[in-house]
């Protein structure tokens, strides 16, 4: 039996995983027991355990320390909304296998787009060129890692139509103009993903995972004479079509209109050094940006982070304790393997105050005497895996809202960012903040918009004087870049106190 490749291409995301029928010519090649869902996996990728170790084994043939695979078949769609009407819809399939061999802590990495065996081994034997000796290589036995689930779906993406998406666009840019009449403009959409990845190494590891993702958002453009504002409000979570709701659509939509309005009334705070108070939820992104990148344990072992040498030391108040976690339910950040086929975890980067961990993938693992903590990733089969972050946030503290303002005599609260800079070596940031308020004797006053915060990563997670009992973990549509690669990731933060930072504003 042959499969046609563009049939394949064109129907396979129509078909649940755990579903298909295994074709004749595959089962007739199975020669180990391995689990009905495994079979699903490689009849989805057309390929049979042989193939597999024949590609593993070319990988290994110049004396490489270790290969892997990773397949991956991605069926994505986005539609968007204009004026009224949604006026664009886009649709695309991403589908092959890369290869990468490790020898010491240098990589060989190859990919193919197509997946037929001859195609496979050539991009092996670019990849095995990372060693330069002829090496025998014997295949371990088949060792099936049955993954988490921590994304459980009731309805697929790839079994919902366009039109099904469509009203919950619509709903939400005619709610939006409900609610104010200076609003002139929305703009609006979501996109959805469905992946299937499949993993295999030299280490007999052979495991797998079916990843959703959905994202919803909305912008809203306000005008009050001659004055305009936006403000953007979005969801991203790993769910299927099931999520899509009416009380959804109403969150949204509140939302992006409160955030817009209150632009209108926001001026600038005096520059200089003050307080900083951090809002519960999306400033996390700080967190993420200013500390959590020093963190990865590639920078580490290179010695470019600042922390490189702060292991097991005091980096923080002994209240602060900040995680990186892949196994939170349905969360945009959460896998189910990392993309080295390792099991994820909840992993304590700063515990007590002390810095507990590194993130760290199967190379830094390797160099720290450690496991991997779960957090190879790559953004596809066309890169190679790093360290890189899931959902990082702080857990609660032990103070209140209450008392954390009341500390502040003049000083600045921020709760909402557009974006930022930062220096991973000497961990200096500039970050820009879309909205906040001024904190005068201990109460929120006049709101602020457009200003910079200017610090130090290390310096500002040590200055964390206190830390309320209210985190939230902010479901928007975060995406991390680094090298070149973006992968989905959520943060959250209770509020906090910064002692300090170097806040812009004016002089008057």
């Amino acid at each position: 039996m042959k499969v046609d490749r563009r049939d394949f291409i064109k129907t396979s995301g129509m078909f649940a995983a755990g579903s298909m029928v295994l074709p004749p010519f595959v089962q007739s090649c199975q020669n180990v027991q391995i689990s009905a869902d495994v079979k699903s996996y490689l009849d989805h990728f057309e390929v049979t355990t042989e193939m597999l170790q024949k590609v593993i084994a070319t990988a290994m043939s110049k004396g490489g320390d270790y290969a892997d695979l990773f397949f991956e078949h991605k069926i994505s769609n986005s539609l968007a909304l204009e004026d009224g009407k949604v006026n664009r819809a886009y649709s695309n399939i991403d589908f092959g296998v890369g290869i990468r061999v490790l020898k010491g802590d240098q990589t060989g990495f190859a990919y193919s787009e197509n997946i037929a065996l001859d195609d496979m081994l050539n991009a092996a034997k670019m990849a095995a060129n990372i060693a330069n000796s002829s090496a025998s290589f014997t295949a371990a036995d088949y060792n099936e890692k049955l993954p988490a689930n921590y994304y459980k779906i009731s309805k697929k993406w790839e079994d919902v139509s366009v039109k099904d998406k469509v009203p919950f666009v619509q709903k939400v840019n005619d709610k939006i103009f409900g609610l104010d009449e200076k609003v002139i403009k929305v703009n609006a959409g979501m996109s959805d993903e469905s992946s299937y990845v499949m993993f295999y190494n030299s280490e007999g590891r052979l495991t797998y995972d079916y990843r959703p993702m959905i994202s919803f958002y909305a912008v809203c453009i306000m005008q009050d004479g001659e004055q305009i504002e936006n403000a953007y409000s979005a969801r991203s979570v790993r769910r299927g079509f099931e999520w899509l709701t009416d009380d959804l659509v109403d969150e949204l939509a509140n939302e992006a209109v409160e955030k817009t309005n209150l632009l209108f009334k926001a001026g600038k705070p005096k520059a200089g050094e003050m307080p900083v108070v951090l809002g519960a939820g999306g400033s996390g992104i700080l967190l993420h940006e200013a500390i959590g990148h020093t963190f990865e344990a590639d920078f580490n072992r290179k010695g470019t982070s600042i922390f490189s040498d702060k292991l097991n030391k005091k980096v923080a108040e002994s209240f602060i304790n900040i995680i990186d976690d892949g196994t939170l339910p349905n969360d945009r950040g959460a896998i189910n393997i990392d993309d080295e086929g390792n099991d994820v975890q909840k992993t304590y980067l700063v515990k007590d105050g002390i810095l507990n961990s590194y993130l760290h993938d199967r190379i830094s693992a390797k160099y720290y005497g450690v496991e991997p903590t779960g957090n190879g990733r790559r953004e596809s089969f066309r890169h190679m895996p790093l360290p890189r972050m899931r959902s990082t946030y702080m857990e609660n503290g032990p103070h209140t809202t209450e008392e954390i303002f009341a500390a502040v005599d003049y000083g600045v609260y921020v709760d909402n960012f557009s974006n930022g800079e930062v220096k991973i070596g000497a961990g200096d940031f500039t970050f820009f903040v879309k909205s906040g308020y001024i904190i005068e004797n201990g109460k929120l006053t006049t709101p602020i918009k457009d200003i910079n915060i200017v610090g130090n990563g290390p310096q500002a997670l040590a200055d964390i004087s206190m830390a309320a009992n209210d985190y939230k973990n902010d479901s928007g549509t975060w995406t991390c870049g680094k090298d070149g690669q973006s992968v989905p990731v959520t943060l959250g933060l209770p509020t906090v106190l910064v002692k300090k930072m170097t806040v812009g504003g004016t002089n008057a």
